[in-house]
């Protein structure tokens, strides 16, 4: 069990550096991953800054991901599960350019009149407060190698063995430090998991101290 969002952001930097991972930007999920983000980018003494994807939601289901997209159009779509749904091409691209929309609104939303974060030739630690089927993370690290990132690395306190194998696949490593086989949500592993606010996610963002 992790206290809190700061405290598992705590103990995931510890584990990072145990391992030796090294970063020149941290790139957090808003919301519930921002207070972990900042406590990984302090304690590795990185920018941190954002990567926003929305779920593509099944029709006449929207918790069931058929995909996800980032804010730039990055996209991962679960193929088996549109064809075992029949879902359409139109329904999909509709889908797909409205959540990219949603996606990219809460990215200016958070960062206001600063340009994008550029991540070209960076190495990226991308970091949240636990994945579950994993859906928007993949198409977060799809971003960050779109935009050029040399090195995409998933931190996350907290995901299920499966999703984790997954994830493998997408990044050039995954660092989690509970890999549950019994699994049910993010949220069963804190002790205080309460919604994060804008306002609150926002103000992760500016350095400690400022």
């Amino acid at each position: 069990m992790f206290r809190d969002r700061t405290e598992a952001g705590e103990r995931l930097a510890g584990l990072l550096n145990e391992r030796g991972v090294t970063a020149d930007i941290v790139l957090a999920v808003p919301r519930g991953g921002l207070p972990v983000g900042r406590a990984v980018a302090d304690a590795l003494g990185i920018p941190l800054d954002i990567v926003v994807a929305r779920k593509m939601g099944a029709p006449g289901n929207p918790e069931l991901a058929i995909g996800a997209v980032a804010s730039d159009g990055s996209v991962w779509r679960n193929e088996s599960l549109i064809r075992q749904l029949a879902v359409d091409e139109d329904y999909v691209e509709r889908v797909r350019r409205q959540e990219a929309d949603n996606a990219r609104a809460k990215f200016d939303r958070y960062r206001g009149e600063r340009p994008d974060p550029h991540l070209e030739g960076k190495r990226v630690l991308i970091v949240d407060d636990g994945v579950a089927t994993g859906a928007t993370t993949v198409a977060c690290i799809r971003l960050a190698y779109s935009q050029g990132a040399r090195e995409v690395v998933l931190a996350v306190p907290v995901a299920p063995p499966d999703s984790v194998r997954r994830l493998e696949d997408e990044a050039d490593a995954v660092v989690a430090l509970n890999t549950p086989d019994w699994f049910m949500a993010v949220g069963q592993f804190y002790e205080v998991f309460g919604q994060v606010s804008d306002e609150e996610a926002m103000g992760y963002l500016a350095p400690a101290g400022g």
